[in-house]
């Protein structure tokens, strides 16, 4: 535990000494930070995605420099610093696990979910959707919203009910494509992808990793192809389209 507490201090030093010294570092501000910390945690991501274990460490790192970064600017102008932002959160941890900290006693991992949301709405939040950034990209937003609703009971009751919605926003998104209607078109696929990604909850498959993991496919795959075909001496972009399904059968093969 020493050991982890120097490293923490040296971090907080280290930021101190920055912002005291280095150009970049003191003009730096919370908007101007903004952008490089999402760029960081995609980044992080990434990371986890490729299973790269050294540059997990290295990511997180730096998202850790983030909030030091964030911290030290708060603390300049008397709003708090890294002692409060650790406080604060430990608190939190404290109050929302009470089946640990407490008297409460809880089955499983699905009413610690139930119990989170429900002791969030006695701390104020006027609605278990509040704490769901505006800015999260589309995909992963409505998964959390799903989550947060489930949190106090709002769910189907099977995952049966659930594939049937599927099918069902399918369908009214294929009659509005057969009518041609270009804004309804895009409400109802836009139900078709809410419906897939409550059913993959459903069945514990998280639909960002799982797009994730597919745009990374097609993207070896792809490439391969283009490789190959140069190899040949042809050019991608001058074949027919049975010619590149054959290349795109031999990738699949190849790269899984």
């Amino acid at each position: 535990m020493d050991e982890k507490l120097k490293a923490f201090e040296r971090l907080l030093i280290i930021m101190d000494e920055l912002r005291e010294k280095c150009p970049w570092d003191q003009k730096q501000t919370l908007e101007s930070l903004r952008h490089l910390t999402i760029e960081e945690t995609y980044e992080l991501a990434d990371a986890i995605t490729d299973k790269n274990m050294n540059d997990l460490k290295g990511e997180i790192g730096d998202l850790m420099l983030h909030m030091a970064f964030y911290s030290k600017i708060a603390s300049e102008s008397g709003h708090f610093d890294m002692a409060d932002v650790l406080n604060a959160i430990c608190d939190k941890l404290i109050f929302r696990h009470p089946h640990i900290y407490g008297d409460t006693v809880v089955a499983d991992e699905e009413e610690v979910k139930q119990n989170w949301e429900k002791l969030k709405l006695k701390e104020g939040k006027k609605s278990v959707l509040e704490g769901v950034p505006n800015s999260l990209p589309a995909l992963v937003k409505a998964s959390r919203i799903q989550d947060k609703v489930k949190g106090i009971g709002f769910e189907w009751d099977n995952r049966t009910q659930v594939w049937d919605k599927v099918e069902e926003e399918i369908a009214e998104f294929h009659a509005e494509v057969a009518a041609g209607n270009q804004e309804k078109m895009e409400e109802e696929f836009g139900d078709v992808l809410f419906a897939l990604i409550n059913y993959a909850r459903c069945v514990n498959v998280n639909p960002e990793d799982a797009l994730a993991k597919t745009n990374r496919k097609f993207i070896n795959r792809f490439q391969w192809m283009e490789n190959e075909t140069k190899k040949d001496g042809k050019s991608i972009g001058d074949m027919s389209l049975v010619e590149m399904d054959k290349y795109w059968e031999a990738s699949k093969k190849i790269m899984g």
